[in-house]
């Protein structure tokens, strides 16, 4: 699918005189969109792409080509000109063509009259949804090959032990965050044997490269950031361990706590574009910008973040997103969602409790074009995490901010057994496995309330592969045999063995003979 232009919402045509709380005069925050006449790059020296950014787009980009003129960026002079109105910049895009910057009225009135500027809007405001945090009992111990401790409940719902069980733990995938910020100082991070890995990070709002804790920030500002990253990337057998504890991080902090205002999107935009263009195969953040728009603006094209995530989906990032937690009802005409929720190509996922409940507060679709939203379930009720400030304690956090990153770090999982998958291709191998997949394929959920289920990370994995196909590589030959031969005798937890192929919990004559009969 094309990347929509930018549409306009109505509701974005407002006075942009500052807000109602502060004086008539005081700066707000805009969007100075221009023309968009960049072109094409001749070369990938003209982009901003590491080669890594290069290798996923050549594996799963869906436009032609490996880069377009959204990899260009802006002339500088555009950049000057705002500033030469007395504007303060805030960010730049080279999705959007766009440059966001603190404006009075009087300012922006200039910003307007600017040479191949479009218009001027305002910058959306969203809001993070998470629940307080609470202690969490000790974790009790728990037979597999790595004691998942407080995590294992959340993780055996969605099938992520026998994904580790076949070596498939996000090693060499890079998950991309985007949050509030993230205290790193947790024993779960630190382990002496596998310490937490993190390849790059920025701060958007102060504008450096630190997203832990910093002077002047608010007591909460780095608590969500920390909850997110510990449901993926802790390791801490027996105490507390993440869904895709091999995978390797890029951290962006975004969202501005102390301000105690809706957060703005324009960080969100800039964090989007640091992590796709640094390589990143999964994207997940946590926000819901809705405060400024209407659910009618909700139809994959219209809110600045949504066509942001349409432009990474096409890079081939597998970007998930929280549907959020304002509840729903049985009425399939109303909606909650709130914008990234319905671009096209995001896996947007609500939350249900340990035991499969649809959580009270997670939100529903439909899109305002009516397709379905949320897509995909994932614990999001007391979800076992690490403590945002004891770093020997652990924490239970709800939310469909914490379902949210169970599902990136499972995508992670799933692209790291299955290399050959595209966003198409996920989207449908998570659908087609999830939870009520078996009820109708096309139309699993009227209300538009649980999507297609629960998540199924193994059945993702596996689908299309014979059971005897330990590699997942689509044949099953002598590269399946010599590692079943080299697990020979091994034994444990049913379904959680390696080269286990009939599951019985022993790698014996019989899986032997299971094999061969599949070659």
């Amino acid at each position: 699918m094309p990347i929509p232009t930018l549409v306009v919402s109505s509701l974005l045509q407002v006075c942009l005189a500052g807000s109602a709380a502060g004086p008539a005069d005081a700066p707000a925050p805009v969007w100075v969109f221009f023309k968009d006449n960049r072109a094409t790059p001749a070369s990938i020296a003209d982009t901003a792409l590491t080669p890594r950014a290069l290798a996923r787009r050549a594996l799963r980009r869906t436009l032609p080509g490996l880069f377009d003129v959204h990899d260009v960026p802006m002339p500088a002079t555009r950049a000057t000109a705002v500033t030469g109105t007395g504007a303060q910049l805030r960010t730049q895009s080279r999705w959007l063509c766009a440059v966001s910057a603190m404006a009075t009225p009087k300012q922006i009135e200039a910003l307007r009259e600017l040479p191949d500027v479009t218009h001027v809007e305002a910058v959306g405001r969203g809001r993070a949804g998470w629940q307080d945090e609470q202690e969490m009992p000790p974790p009790e111990g728990w037979a597999a090959s790595i004691s998942y401790g407080a995590a294992e409940p959340q993780l055996t719902q969605i099938d992520i032990p026998r994904l580790h069980a076949r070596g498939y733990t996000g090693t060499g995938m890079v998950i991309g965050v985007l949050d509030s910020g993230f205290n790193r100082v947790h024993e779960a991070f630190n382990n002496p044997e596998h310490p937490l890995r993190v390849i790059a990070e920025w701060d958007f709002i102060n504008n450096d490269g630190n997203t832990g804790i910093q002077a002047g920030d608010n007591s909460e500002q780095h608590k969500h950031g920390t909850w997110i990253l510990g449901t993926m990337g802790a390791y801490l057998p027996g105490s507390m361990v993440g869904a895709a504890y091999d995978a390797e991080f890029i951290l962006c902090k975004t969202e501005d706590v102390p301000t105690e205002t809706p957060i703005e999107e324009d960080y969100y935009v800039a964090g989007l574009e640091f992590i796709e263009a640094r390589g990143a195969d999964v994207a997940t953040s946590s926000l819901g910008y809705i405060d400024w728009y209407t659910q009618a603006d909700l139809n994959g094209q219209t809110a600045v973040t949504t066509v942001a995530v349409n432009v990474a989906t096409a890079n081939g990032v597998v970007c998930c997103t929280a549907a959020g937690n304002a509840g729903h009802d049985a009425n399939p005409t109303t909606s909650t969602l709130g914008a990234p929720a319905d671009a096209y190509n995001v896996l947007t996922c609500g939350a249900v409790n340990v035991n499969g409940g649809i959580a009270g507060f997670s939100s529903s679709g439909p899109t305002a074009d009516g397709r379905l939203k949320p897509e995909i379930l994932a614990c999001g009720v007391n979800t076992a995490t690490v403590n945002s400030t004891n770093v020997t304690g652990l924490a239970g956090v709800s939310g469909t901010s914490l379902s949210t990153p169970l599902l990136a770090a499972a995508a992670a999982c799933i692209l790291q057994a299955r290399p050959d998958y595209g966003v198409a291709a996920i989207r449908e191998a998570l659908f087609a496995t999830a939870s009520r997949s078996d009820i109708d394929g096309l139309h699993p959920d009227p209300n538009f309330v649980e999507g297609h289920g629960i998540l199924r990370a193994y059945n993702a994995a596996t689908r299309g592969r014979k059971t005897a196909d330990i590699n997942l590589d689509g044949v099953v030959n002598g590269i399946d045999l010599g590692l079943l031969l080299g697990n020979w005798s091994a034994s444990g937890e049913p379904g959680l063995v390696f080269c286990d192929v009939n599951e019985d919990g022993a790698v014996n004559g019989s899986d032997l003979g299971e094999l061969l009969g599949q070659w």
